[in-house]
């Protein structure tokens, strides 16, 4: 049996929940336009990410934030404050803060004798959990030491993700769903060569994910397209897969649903292939060759010698009499 819950749990639950369900009505012009930007929207605005100092962290776990927050830029908040929470534990602060902030991606980073250096990165849906995984960092080297000058702020990534790992485990595929929404950006439909700085690479190889991010350089090639080069840009993390909470399929397939204002009408016969072209099938009535029109040419005649025809009886006919 399963030992019962204290009462100040129950209570504090209790009073998230009606806070979370109280409607606030606006007193001001200010208010109310913050109130209509939190609004569910048929097209979402870009998703804001917060990075959380645990009540005890390490300068790995630090740097490891304040380089992560430098990529995420400017859809990022950094508390710069310590807070005692434990995600996997009670997630009523993550939640808080998720709602204070407008926020639907979390960072959080602690430090302990028994989890070393972790990080725990998840996702909120309706200003609740839905999924989270925990990471630990076996080695880091920060943005300052490589030297280099980072990226562009609100610069897109170019991810990449290599490891069969990503495609036949299901915490491994989470993961990687969970990274390109964490650092995907804002949305566009055309992106500039000169906007892609910097890429983010994870390969995942024998039970470790490696994180690194690269610079890209555009050189002159004596040609039309330019010669790419790639410089170590930071972070470079190792990371290892340690406790997950994923949500059920149920709740994953109603958070990832679209409204059907924004679903783009079926065309009958036409569909897409992976690079975006379109296809389209023609279907026609079936044909009656013997009606088709061809070239008159020689070889196509019938000749004479073919039953049917009298012309060479009737001319032997002649020479006899």
């Amino acid at each position: 049996n399963s030992k019962p819950r204290p009462l100040t749990t129950w209570c504090r639950e209790a009073r998230s929940d009606v806070s979370m369900q109280r409607v606030v009505k606006p007193k001001t012009q200010r208010v109310k336009r913050v109130l209509e930007h939190r609004e569910p929207k048929l097209v979402e605005n870009t998703k804001t990410a917060m990075f959380i100092r645990g009540g005890h962290t390490s300068e790995t776990v630090t740097q490891a934030l304040k380089d992560l927050y430098a990529l995420k830029k400017p859809d990022a908040v950094l508390f710069k404050r310590k807070n005692m929470a434990r995600p996997f534990e009670d997630r009523t602060s993550i939640e808080f803060l998720g709602q204070k902030s407008d926020a639907s991606l979390f960072l959080f980073g602690s430090h302990s004798k028994k989890r070393p250096h972790n990080l725990i990165i998840g996702r909120l849906f309706d200003y609740h959990v839905l999924d989270m995984i925990e990471l630990g960092i076996e080695r880091c080297k920060s943005i300052r030491e490589l030297k280099t000058s980072g990226c562009a702020l609100g610069s897109k990534p170019c991810l990449l993700f290599a490891g069969d790992l990503f495609e036949t485990d299901s915490q491994y595929s989470r993961l990687k769903n969970l990274l390109t929404d964490f650092f995907r950006g804002p949305v566009v439909s055309k992106v500039q060569l000169a906007g892609l700085d910097h890429v983010t690479c994870c390969t995942a190889m024998e039970g470790k994910i490696f994180f690194r991010t690269y610079q890209i350089n555009l050189k002159k090639s004596g040609g039309r397209c330019p010669r790419v080069e790639l410089e170590e840009m930071g972070p470079s993390l190792d990371l290892i897969l340690r406790r997950t909470h994923l949500a059920s399929s149920d709740l994953y397939r109603q958070a990832c649903r679209q409204p059907k204002a924004i679903k783009p009408n079926k065309v009958k016969n036409i569909s897409r292939n992976t690079f975006g072209s379109k296809l389209g099938r023609v279907h026609m009535r079936r044909q009656d060759l013997a009606q088709l029109q061809t070239r008159k040419i020689k070889g196509l005649k019938r000749s004479r010698n073919q039953p049917g025809t009298s012309g060479t009886h009737t001319k032997r006919a002649k020479l006899d009499s």
